[in-house]
C-alpha cells in the first residue's frame, strides 16, 4: 500500500510540473498579417528556382548569365578584419512534428529535430520569421542582448514564447543537457535548474558572504561597494539579491542595486522577488519597467 502510495505520489509530482503550450515565458506578438500567411511560399520558390538553376547550369557557375561577362572569380578587396560587432546566441524549440525552418537575421536553419540554435549573432533588435514547409506562420522582432542567450519556444496553435534571457560567460554553454535549458524554466527542477553556470554562490557560501558584509560595512555605499566586488567574480540567484536589498537602509540605494545586479542574476524569471525587498510601491513599479526593457 505504502508503495502505490509513493508511486502515485511521483506521477502527480510529474504531471504538476509538465511542460505545457503557453505556461511559461513571455508571450511575443505576432506580426504576420492573414494575407502573408495565405499567400507566403517564401521558402518553396526559393528551392523551386534552385532546382531551375542546378539542371540549367552544369558549368560550376552559380549563375550561367555569369559566362558571357568574366571567366574567372571575381575578387574583392573590401575585406573586414577584427569586426566587433557584438556576440549573442539565440536557442528556439519548436516542440511539435514537422517541417519547420528558422530565419532570423542572416542564419537560416531548417530541420525536423525541433531546436534551432543560432551563435554568432550581432546585438540589437533583430526579426526573426518562422515558417512551415515554406508558409510564413510567425513573424516577431528580438531584442537581443550582447555575451547573452534568449531562450524560446514555438507553438503553432499559441505563439513565440520568450522563456528567459542567459549570461554567456568566457564561451562557458551553461547547462550539461541540451534539453534542460528549455525545460528548467517550466519548472521541472526543485533549484534553479540543472543549469550549470560557473561562480554562482551556493547557499553556506553566500551566508558566509553576507555575514562578512555585516561585519565589515555598517552603511550602505560601504555595503554597495563590497557588494559589486564580489559580484565581479561570482553570480548570484534572486532570493540573493533580494536579501542583499534588502540589507539597505534606504530605498534610493535598494532600487539602485537592484538594477545592477540583475544582470549578475542567474534565474531571472524570478526576479520580481527582489521587489519585495523595496519599501516603495513607486520603486517597485520602476524595477518592473527597467526588467521588461532589459
Amino acid at each position: 500500500m505504502k508503495k502505490i502510495f509513493t508511486v502515485c505520489a511521483i506521477l502527480s509530482g510529474l504531471l504538476f510540473f509538465a511542460q505545457e503550450a503557453g505556461k511559461a515565458g513571455e508571450l511575443l506578438k505576432n506580426e504576420v498579417s492573414k494575407n502573408e500567411m495565405k499567400s507566403s511560399d517564401i521558402l518553396k520558390q526559393d528551392s523551386r528556382n534552385n532546382s531551375l538553376e542546378k539542371s540549367s547550369n552544369s558549368s560550376g557557375f552559380r549563375n550561367s548569365n555569369n559566362q558571357n561577362n568574366t571567366n574567372r572569380r571575381p575578387t574583392n578587396s573590401n575585406y573586414q578584419w577584427n569586426n566587433n560587432y557584438g556576440y549573442a546566441e539565440v536557442f528556439l524549440r519548436i516542440p511539435e512534428q514537422g517541417n519547420f525552418s528558422v530565419e532570423l537575421a542572416d542564419q537560416l536553419i531548417s530541420n525536423n529535430s525541433g531546436k534551432y540554435r543560432f551563435f554568432d549573432l550581432p546585438s540589437g533588435r533583430i526579426p526573426i520569421s518562422i515558417y512551415e514547409n515554406g508558409f510564413l506562420l510567425y513573424r516577431t522582432t528580438l531584442n537581443v542582448r550582447n555575451n547573452s542567450r534568449l531562450v524560446l519556444d514555438f507553438f503553432t496553435n499559441e505563439g513565440l514564447y520568450l522563456l528567459d534571457s542567459y549570461p554567456l560567460q568566457n564561451g562557458y554553454y551553461g547547462f550539461n543537457n541540451w534539453n534542460d535549458i528549455w525545460n528548467n524554466p517550466y519548472g521541472n527542477s526543485g533549484n534553479i535548474g540543472n543549469i550549470n553556470y560557473p561562480n554562482v554562490m551556493d547557499n553556506q557560501t553566500f551566508q558566509q558572504f553576507l555575514s562578512k558584509m555585516k561585519e565589515d560595512a555598517w552603511f550602505d555605499d560601504k555595503k554597495i561597494i563590497f557588494i559589486n566586488q564580489q559580484g565581479r567574480h561570482a553570480m548570484f540567484t534572486s532570493d540573493q539579491i533580494s536579501v542583499l536589498v534588502k540589507d539597505l537602509s534606504f530605498d534610493k540605494n535598494k532600487i539602485a542595486l537592484a538594477k545592477s545586479l540583475f544582470s549578475k542574476c542567474v534565474d531571472k524569471q524570478k526576479y520580481f522577488v527582489v521587489g519585495d525587498a523595496l519599501d516603495f510601491e513607486s520603486n517597485r513599479r520602476d524595477l518592473m519597467d527597467f526588467i521588461s526593457k532589459n
